[in-house]
């Protein structure tokens, strides 16, 4: 029954309804955060904007395509999670809130980032994953601070080669994307920890024992001849990881010559035929 009443409350407009869902938002939480994920709801409860010292708020999960500008009141937000939402475009309000450190973008469709998005100085983590991206957009690059990139599940074929600029940046998410070569900026990147460009079509990987703070590589689901060579202590995920090591042709030739000698000697010799008996 109480779905029923939350899927009918989604469908209509009134203010009313919008209150109903937030009934229990009277006055701002103490944890300063308000979570309306899963509530289907199709209008921003404009409500919520009055709790000015808001810290975290929680989007995820419904039918959103649009923003108040009156949330850009909430000037002390450092989460903000729009995720699973049906946003076509990034509402500019967003781009306002100069606190965010953290923003869901995911699972909408978006196909592009707006370029104020660079005045989030203080974004640290970004999540863009399936989306309708099919290039990565430039403005991601003026994000100083960014130290978590997940843009897997979209239409990538390459990475910008200003993604350089990132030096804080530790970890990127790029699976379930067309890329066809490994990036070649993130051999530039020594400050990555964790590549993942699982789910890809990439042939051939070269060499990331460079990258000095790398910990992780998941590169599994690609057509590759061959395993990206990492430093000492660096975990792959992937055929021919640690635990089954990259097959090297030249030594695997090598070894099948060797075994084949090795059982030849083996053979024991017969005995000669002896001569036919005259008796």
């Amino acid at each position: 029954m109480g779905n029923t009443i939350r899927a009918l409350a989604a469908f209509v407009p009134a203010d009313h309804c919008q209150n109903y869902m937030v009934r229990d938002l009277q006055e701002m939480p103490l944890d300063k955060t308000v979570d309306l994920s899963g509530n289907m709801l199709r209008r921003f409860p404009v409500h919520v904007c009055s709790f000015q010292q808001l810290a975290k708020l929680y989007l995820s999960d419904n039918r959103l395509n649009s923003l108040p500008p009156e949330l850009g009141q909430l000037q002390n937000l450092q989460i903000l999670a729009l995720d699973f939402n049906n946003f076509k475009a990034l509402p500019q309000v967003v781009c306002t809130l100069k606190q965010l450190c953290i923003l869901y973008l995911g699972n909408n469709k978006l196909c592009d980032l707006p370029g104020e998005l660079s005045l989030l100085q203080n974004l640290q983590t970004l999540w863009v994953e399936a989306n309708y991206l099919t290039q990565l957009p430039d403005v991601v690059c003026e994000l100083s601070l960014l130290k978590t990139l997940h843009a897997g599940s979209n239409a990538l074929r390459l990475l910008p080669g200003r993604l350089r600029r990132l030096r804080e940046l530790r970890t990127i998410w790029l699976s379930g994307n067309l890329l066809t070569d490994f990036p070649p900026v993130l051999l530039h990147m020594p400050s990555l920890e964790v590549i993942d460009v699982d789910w890809n079509s990439i042939r051939y990987f070269p060499s990331l024992a460079h990258l000095s703070s790398l910990k992780l590589v998941i590169y599994d689901h690609n057509p590759c001849r061959n395993a990206p060579k990492v430093a000492k202590g660096v975990r792959r995920v992937g055929r021919w990881a640690e635990e089954t090591p990259e097959p090297d042709p030249r030594k695997a030739r090598r070894y099948a010559l060797a075994r084949q000698e090795s059982q030849e000697a083996q053979v024991p010799a017969l005995p000669p035929l002896l001569p036919p008996s005259n008796s």
